[in-house]
């Protein structure tokens, strides 16, 4: 089916996450920084006075949700194309027709991070004078992906994943409309795997519904173990504000103290499959190359800190490879304490002292 079909038939078995995809900017979920009320996004779309415009963000997170709003509204020719299957002659021949077209068109690149240099200055010309209003969408940076002539020509907005409110209310509406109950333990599974995709949630929740058994009294019970299968992925025990959260990360980095390569990525992949901050382990790593290694190998902190970086920059799940190259470096690394012996005996010699009068030769003169 169409993303902009606007046959209002829902069928029997069309997918949740288009039988659920809001209809009116009011039924929207979620993007509240830049569909608040006031905000320049919304009053654009309500006033279909939109100019060009970028949305970048994760998967699940209402672009493509909005741009069918967006279509339903304005009083503009509306066509889509796919960046991963449009070439140069495609948009020659989309750019043709605008110009020929007495109403303004407005036109939807979905993944326009896929189009080259070339296609996008094919564009350039046809945005420039007006004759198209661009939607570009994309899961990518823009600013990495697009040209900056493209760019300086549209207005950027980040969509962000939704928080579990957004995701709370999703779950609700579905509830009441297909007579779902879902444990407390359900929905807090589903929640924490979704990871703010409301498309992911759906599925999910499909799945889970499709396959089980409604009740006499006409409702499906949506348990924790039918969130687990239809999520795939099992509850791990950890508790992140818990002793289970201390003691995980203590066997990690005493894991990677005695050299242990395989016991340090069996607690490192308990602590991410559980949803710890990769950004927490990356920190300890950092720690650890100072405390534990040192200067027998300095390249250990360096690769430390290059690996937070590098994890706050890509985020999961390729974040997991960066941390098990550094624990896996970090494990085989010839260990020495002396940087962190050192600098404790000296702090505690300052501390027991009494002030000590500088040496004349070692004075600023």
């Amino acid at each position: 089916m169409d993303l902009f079909d606007n046959n209002k038939n829902i069928k029997r078995k069309e997918p949740l996450a288009l039988k659920f995809i809001p209809k009116t900017l009011e039924e929207f979920v979620g993007q509240e920084h830049i569909l608040g009320s006031g905000k320049l996004l919304k009053r654009a779309i309500e006033s279909d006075k939109l100019s060009s415009v970028i949305f970048h963000g994760p998967s699940g997170s209402g672009k493509s949700s909005l741009v069918k709003i967006i279509a339903n509204r304005t009083s503009a020719y509306f066509q889509e194309i796919n960046a991963v299957i449009s070439g140069v002659e495609d948009l020659r021949k989309t750019v043709a027709a605008a110009e020929n077209r007495e109403k303004k068109t407005i036109l939807l690149v979905d993944e326009i991070h896929h189009f080259n240099k070339s296609q996008q200055d094919c564009l350039l010309p046809s945005v420039e004078k007006g004759i198209i209003t661009l939607i570009g969408i994309t899961t990518e940076n823009p600013y990495f992906y697009i040209n900056r002539a493209l760019l300086s020509r549209s207005l950027v907005f980040e969509f962000k994943k939704l928080n579990d409110n957004d995701l709370n209310r999703i779950i609700k509406k579905v509830a009441d409309e297909l007579n779902i109950r879902f444990s407390k333990e359900a929905i807090n599974h589903l929640l924490k795997y979704c990871e703010g995709d409301a498309r992911r949630l759906l599925n999910a929740i499909e799945i889970g519904f499709a396959t089980t058994e409604k009740g006499n009294d006409g409702y499906v019970q949506f348990t924790l173990d039918i969130a687990e299968e239809s999520i795939q992925k099992r509850v791990i025990a950890y508790d992140k504000k818990g002793d289970g959260h201390y003691d995980t990360i203590s066997a990690f980095i005493k894991s990677i103290r005695f050299g242990n390569v395989d016991d340090a990525l069996y607690w490192l992949s308990k602590m991410l499959l559980a949803g710890e901050d990769p950004r927490f382990i990356a920190r300890r790593q950092i720690i650890f190359a100072s405390e534990d290694i040192g200067n027998n190998d300095p390249m250990a902190i360096v690769l430390s800190v290059s690996a937070l970086k590098a994890v706050e920059f890509v985020g999961m799940p390729e974040a997991r490879i960066i941390l098990s190259q550094v624990t896996i470096y970090l494990s085989r690394a010839k260990k020495s304490k002396e940087a962190y012996v050192k600098i404790s005996e000296s702090m505690e010699k300052v501390e027991k002292e009494k002030n000590i009068d500088i040496p004349e030769e070692l004075k600023n003169k």
